[in-house]
């Protein structure tokens, strides 16, 4: 098993809050979210004034991951979730994750867990976790590769642990939500080939070309 260090990907730096804020006002997101767009910029400036820096991410409520998925592109090809997946909005956040109560929210230290690649999600959750980190909601990864396309290219992908699927029981669903690379294969349709999609994968596999999203914390700007 890899080391469990973390490792920072090597990525570009995200773009300014208040870049992202634009982001997003480009992409019609606060429409969707019912924020005007004064709304997300300002709380931009106040986050970027305090923090500094960080992922701007809308809360799951307000913009499901079905909404979001559409908008992210490679190769001009957009984004979607798998055919199997119809659910995708009913997977929320683990009761181990805190997730601010408010429309927007920054998230610090944002990583894809490179390091952890061939790692199960039931080995990688209590890893994380051991390492003060906390695993990325479907929705932020899909907010990351938004604002930051490199955050997803082939080979190096990554999960999205947190978000998960209560069984009417209680018990886990034993799917977790993940982002990669289409094959264009299968019920993707060829025309899908290179497109970025939102699937799953079993909480006991492994997966070389999967890492493991996480962030060390999700905060608003006066916290």
């Amino acid at each position: 098993m890899p080391d469990p260090t973390p490792v920072t990907s090597a990525l570009p730096a995200l773009p300014p809050l208040s870049a992202q804020a634009e982001t997003l006002l480009a992409l019609e997101v606060h429409k969707i979210a019912d924020l005007s767009a004064d709304e997300i910029r300002d709380f931009a400036e106040a986050a970027e004034t305090g923090a500094g820096g960080g992922l701007l991410a809308v809360h799951p409520d307000r913009v499901p991951a079905s909404a979001l998925a559409p908008l992210l592109r490679r190769d001009d090809k957009p984004g979607f979730v798998v055919v199997d997946m119809p659910d995708v909005d009913l997977f929320t956040p683990l009761d181990t994750v805190a997730v601010p109560d408010a429309p927007l929210y920054v998230l610090g230290g944002v990583d894809r867990g490179d390091h952890m690649a061939n790692w199960s999600p039931d080995e990688a959750l209590p890893a994380l976790t051991a390492q003060g980190r906390t695993p990325l909601l479907l929705t932020e990864g899909i907010h990351w590769v938004l604002q930051q396309p490199a955050a997803l290219e082939r080979n190096h992908c990554f999960m999205t642990i947190g978000s998960r699927l209560r069984k009417a029981g209680g018990t886990l669903d034993a799917r977790t939500p993940a982002l990669w690379i289409s094959n264009g294969t299968g019920r993707d349709g060829r025309e899908r080939r290179n497109a970025p999609k939102a699937g799953w994968c079993w909480a006991g596999n492994r997966h070389t070309w999967l890492g493991f999203g996480s962030t060390t914390g999700r905060h608003l700007p006066d916290a």
